[in-house]
């Protein structure tokens, strides 16, 4: 039987930990003793070394006692950066920040719900299928801790990462590719009073790639955005450098490699116009993924949310998650909506009620999982 007082507690302790990307340290070993505390043993990885952070991820392996094939279930450790000490509020059918930093929800309503799982399974004590769990890192930072995680560890056949938005039921069955671009406009710097006409304002070229640049929704498969802009030194120094930060995304390749190309002509253009220099650089942060009602990762989410009473909605989403790693790497992944709400804000919030119907979720699944 899930206890509703226990997920509130440790929902409650594991948000009061900041840990934002890359200091995951002290969640992780408040989390690695509530699973030793179950008799399990857990391991921990490089990732910390190799990203770098003061963490790795946790892995758990579960041995089944039961049929049915090898399940991965992922939430991350990780937050956005976070400004000051974090303080949950539990009022009346919520759990909220206290106004002043994020909660935390994302993800570790995600963990929660998995801990349940697993508490629910060891006490009744039924036939359940072998269930590796994965807690990553720095997910927030480019999925980090799942790119430096070793897939063939795994011997899961599916998986599910718990890490969106929406009720459960909700099923993310797409989801986009992402390029990183950088742009360095290389002008002439010269005396903004004296001689401006000797030099090349970089600040105008930029000006200029942006005004040419399609930006925002493209289509309804693909964004794109400029997110920071540096450049300059004085106000009487016409601007030699400026330096560009952007990305795009898209759920279809092909239309993520046009808008990418578009975005470095539109900076490459503008500078020959003004005789200045582009150095636009690319990188990949990860690839998409598309799933079906018929994979069977989703077909088993799917009958799992009806037997618990709930329609099931299969959804994209137009942000990464650990799955698009797990899914690149050929294990077929789902996002699980999990309920939390205003993410990555002061005002984050999760009902209670959704806390406790994500570990039914989850039972739900590994149940149907065991009856194949």
């Amino acid at each position: 039987m899930i206890n509703r007082e226990r997920m509130i507690r440790d929902f409650v302790q594991l948000c009061a930990i900041p840990s934002p990307g890359g200091r995951e340290r002290q969640v992780a070993d408040v989390l690695t003793a509530m699973i030793t505390a179950l008799g399990l043993s857990v391991e921990e990885d490089d990732a910390g070394a190799k990203i770098p952070g003061d963490c790795g991820n946790l892995l758990v392996r579960i041995p089944g006692s039961g049929p049915g094939p090898t399940l991965l279930l992922s939430a991350h450790m990780d937050t956005v950066a976070v400004t000051g000490p974090v303080v949950p509020v539990v009022e009346n059918e919520y759990i909220r920040s206290d106004g002043t930093t994020i909660l935390g929800a994302d993800d570790k309503a995600g963990i929660v719900a998995i801990l349940e799982a697993v508490r629910v399974l060891q006490a009744t004590g039924e036939p359940h299928p072998p269930l590796e769990l994965l807690f990553t890192v720095q997910e927030e930072g480019g999925l980090k801790g799942a790119k430096a995680f070793q897939l063939e560890r795994l011997q899961a056949k599916m998986g599910y990462v718990l890490d969106a938005s929406g009720p459960a039921g909700t099923i993310i069955v797409s989801a986009p590719s992402q390029n990183n671009i950088t742009a360095t406009i290389q002008g002439r710097a010269a005396h903004a009073g004296i001689a401006p006409e000797e030099g090349i304002s970089a600040i105008e070229v930029a000006a200029q790639a942006v005004q040419m640049m399609k930006l925002g929704r493209i289509d309804e498969w693909t964004t794109a955005n400029l997110g920071k802009i540096q450049g300059g030194t004085a106000t009487n120094i016409v601007p030699e450098r400026v330096l560009i930060h952007g990305e795009a995304r898209s759920r279809q390749q092909p239309r993520l490699d046009i808008q990418t190309a578009h975005m470095i002509d539109c900076f490459q253009q503008a500078a020959a116009l003004r005789g200045a220099k582009a150095d636009v650089q690319t990188t990949k942060v990860y690839a998409g993924f598309e799933l079906t009602a018929q994979d069977p990762v989703v077909a088993l989410a799917m009958k799992a949310a009806e037997e618990l009473g709930v329609s099931p909605t299969l959804a994209a989403l137009g942000g990464g998650s650990d799955a698009n790693i797990f899914n690149e790497g050929g294990l077929p992944t789902a996002t699980l909506g999990i309920g939390m709400q205003k993410v990555h804000t002061p005002e984050e919030f999760i009902r209670i009620d959704d806390l406790i119907i994500n570990a039914r979720y989850l039972l739900a699944i590994i149940r149907l999982a065991g009856r194949k």
